[in-house]
């Protein structure tokens, strides 16, 4: 595996404050990844043994009152393998430990309430790992790109999710949001793939190819997105997608050095060892 001197997350860090250009990053390249395929795969299964032993710890503290946990978001274009990403990912990790959730149109009671309101009753419990397959980042996206609100309201939003995302670090959640960034030429690819297989035409929507034709617009809505809520509490990440093998072991890394962070520890008993074993052996 080649070795970077930086943790993947300074590397693939959405800076603060302007100047991402998605145009100037390659969605085929592997930074500080795997020499290859076979290597990718292969780093990523050794991560499952330390992600599982900090998610346990991360669980196990929340029964002693530790409010700690992490949110995955996970954003992209249509393709850009979000679903993929929750199977090969988040499977190395217990299931009874995650919350996933997939956001979709708004239904007309969510229409009723901010639209901040779906998303906090989503969000995961302390000792938890919660999945967004789209988010509230959908109200800066594709409500700009299709217009469905003024544009005034957009700017409001982004300051209302950086509000919400700070005060969700100040509460114990650690903040991983990644998008997964494909080229317009993979999309057509992975497009194609489930046209011609009768397995995947569930997966398929005429709208994606309408979509097509607003990719620059959807782009730049990404752009935007990233650089006005890219925080030192709630930062970016940018995962070239089209290698899927590199996606998943992106994210896995990234996990893994922000639970490493946390430094979760087990809690220690309320009993006495000694006095519970000689009780214990006397049944």
């Amino acid at each position: 595996m080649a070795v970077s001197p930086r943790p993947l997350r300074e590397l693939l860090r959405v800076p603060a404050g302007g100047g991402l250009d998605l145009g100037r990053l390659d969605p085929a390249s592997t930074p500080a990844g795997p020499p290859d395929k076979a290597a990718g795969r292969a780093a990523t299964a050794a991560m499952a043994q330390p992600l599982a032993s900090l998610q346990e710890r991360l669980y196990a503290a929340s029964t002693a009152g530790d409010r700690r946990r992490v949110l995955l978001v996970l954003q992209g274009m249509d393709t850009s393998g979000k679903g993929g990403t929750v199977k090969h990912v988040i499977g190395l990790f217990n299931p009874s430990g995650c919350r996933i959730q997939a956001f979709k149109a708004p239904t007309p009671e969510e229409r009723k309430h901010p639209f901040l309101w779906r998303v906090k009753k989503a969000l995961p419990l302390p000792g938890e790992i919660g999945i967004f397959d789209r988010s509230h980042y959908e109200d800066v996206l594709v409500a700009r790109v299709r217009e469905l609100v003024p544009r005034s309201r957009i700017a409001q939003r982004y300051a209302q999710i950086n509000r919400f995302e700070e005060s969700l670090a100040d509460d114990g959640v650690t903040l991983v949001k990644v998008f997964l960034h494909i080229s317009y030429e993979e999309q057509r690819e992975r497009l194609l793939e489930r046209l011609d297989n009768p397995d995947k035409h569930w997966k398929f929507s005429s709208a994606d190819i309408d979509d097509r034709t607003l990719w620059p617009a959807y782009q730049e809505a990404y752009e935007l997105a990233m650089e006005r809520c890219s925080t030192g509490a709630a930062p970016w990440f940018v995962v070239p997608a089209d290698r899927k093998w590199y996606r998943d072991w992106a994210v896995s890394r990234l996990l893994l050095e922000h639970l490493e962070d946390i430094a979760p520890r087990y809690p220690a008993g309320d009993f006495d060892v000694g006095e519970c074993r000689a009780r214990l052996l006397a049944t």
